[in-house]
């Protein structure tokens, strides 16, 4: 036999390649049993359960979550609205004084013209207009938005 790597023999599967599976199964299914994690990765039951312990105790795994349709919750318009501060010399509290809206999905600081991106979910363009006057009042900024008409894919894992 010979050990060299080609593309139909990967070679050994490493400590590093088996948590990367872990980590992408997970990304996919944060239900999946540690017995179905187990037979995707070709290890043990309990050594898959230390594994994924230690990946979270590592911080790689921050959390669980379920993944709520906004669209059958009510909320079929989403929004990128890039904010900016009308005054420059005042301090920048944006995402603080923001922080309390649930229709803000996420804040983003960015380089450029503007300070931060926010992604934004409403029922309708008049809720979606509200909002934009909420953010304005609020943070003391100027907004530019960018309504999406469609998405392709979202919330991909990174792995």
């Amino acid at each position: 036999m010979s050990s060299s790597s080609s593309p139909a023999d990967p070679g050994p599967v490493t400590s590093g390649d088996v948590d990367r599976a872990l980590l992408a199964a997970l990304a996919r299914d944060g239900r999946a049993s540690y017995t179905e994690l187990a037979e995707r990765v070709g290890l043990s039951v309990s050594a898959v359960h230390q594994r994924v312990r230690r990946l979270e105790q590592r911080g790689l795994i921050t959390g669980y979550h379920a993944k709520l349709d906004a669209r059958a919750l009510g909320l079929g318009l989403t929004a990128f609205v890039a904010i900016t501060p009308t005054d420059a010399a005042t301090p920048d509290e944006a995402p603080a004084l923001l922080a309390h809206l649930p229709e803000i999905e996420a804040c983003h600081a960015v380089a450029g013209v503007e300070s931060y991106l926010l992604k934004v979910r409403t029922s309708s363009p008049d809720a979606l207009e509200v909002l934009l006057r909420t953010i304005r009042q609020t943070a003391n900024v100027t907004t530019r938005t960018t309504v999406v008409l469609s998405t392709s894919y979202e919330d991909r894992p990174p792995l």
